[in-house]
């Protein structure tokens, strides 16, 4: 499961971009009872959703190198650098190099955690799919996961699942574990040196009829909520696209996958641990 810990490969932070983060940031509040930071302009253009007080994810406007509306799961590394070698050296693509923070902290001789948020690279998957990679600094990462309203499990479809396995494994020496999951398989996730209980998340094939239809690779960032069926109705009052209906799933809980009003696609899920 998500923990809050600074454990590289393992998800710490959240970002949405929208085109009305005004407007999102009402969705997503009352869908997920979040409340909204707005951004300090001193700061830069990301604001926080909090919980309780505890920080849950990040929403930007969305940029020109941004793509559509989208929500981007960021893996942590303690050495960024390194990672971006390791992604294109694995055949990914990097977007964005990391913030000049680390050499402005080496001139200064201070430590990078007390003049940066964090360092973060936005990549790109060989089948397709962004990610990012964050390098914690002032913020170690997410103050609240796995919780009512927070994020708590990270999936990738991909249009090749056997590349992507590849691909991660050499970037984040995630261990796997295969288990079926009706005709198809699916791919458990956990960092490195974990065990059966730190797993953060999934990875499967995309069927021949979502390539068809034009799906492409993509993480989806899960969150817990009290009931499916109630969250699903209520997002779609607020002019969210029901992606998959609720639907059970044995020893997993009660999962559906959904649209923002922008397009970004997200699921929730109540837990078989949590509704027993």
């Amino acid at each position: 499961m998500l923990t809050t810990a600074v454990t590289p490969g393992s998800p710490n932070w959240l970002d949405l971009t929208s085109p009305d983060t005004a407007d999102s940031a009402t969705f997503y509040a009352t869908v997920l009872g979040w409340t909204f930071a707005a951004p300090d302009p001193e700061d830069g253009s990301h604001g926080l959703f909090r919980q309780y007080g505890r920080t849950v994810a990040a929403v930007g406007p969305v940029g020109a190198d941004d793509g559509d509306p989208a929500w981007t799961i960021s893996f942590c590394s303690l050495d960024v650098d390194r990672t971006a070698e390791l992604v294109e050296t694995a055949g990914g693509l990097v977007h964005t190099t990391a913030s000049d923070a680390a050499a402005t902290a080496a001139a200064a001789a201070v430590p990078l955690a007390t003049l940066a948020e964090a360092r973060t690279l936005h990549c790109t998957d060989p089948t397709g799919a962004r990610f990012a990679v964050r390098q914690p600094g002032r913020t170690p990462g997410l103050e609240a996961v796995t919780e009512p309203g927070t994020f708590c499990w990270a999936e990738c479809y991909s249009v090749d699942a056997e590349a992507a396995k590849a691909f991660y494994r050499a970037v984040f020496a995630w261990q796997e574990q295969d288990v079926p999951f009706g005709e198809a398989m699916y791919t458990v996730l956990t960092p490195a040196g974990g065990g059966t209980d730190d797993a953060h998340g999934g990875l499967m094939q995309l069927s021949p009829e979502h390539t068809a239809a034009g799906t492409g690779s993509h993480w989806l960032p899960y969150f817990e909520v009290p009931n499916v069926d109630a969250a699903v109705a209520l997002a779609e009052r607020l002019r969210a696209t029901v992606r998959t209906a609720p639907t059970d799933v044995h020893g997993v809980g009660r999962l559906a996958q959904l649209a923002d009003p922008y397009g970004a696609v997200f699921a929730v899920i109540t837990s078989a641990a949590s509704s027993g």
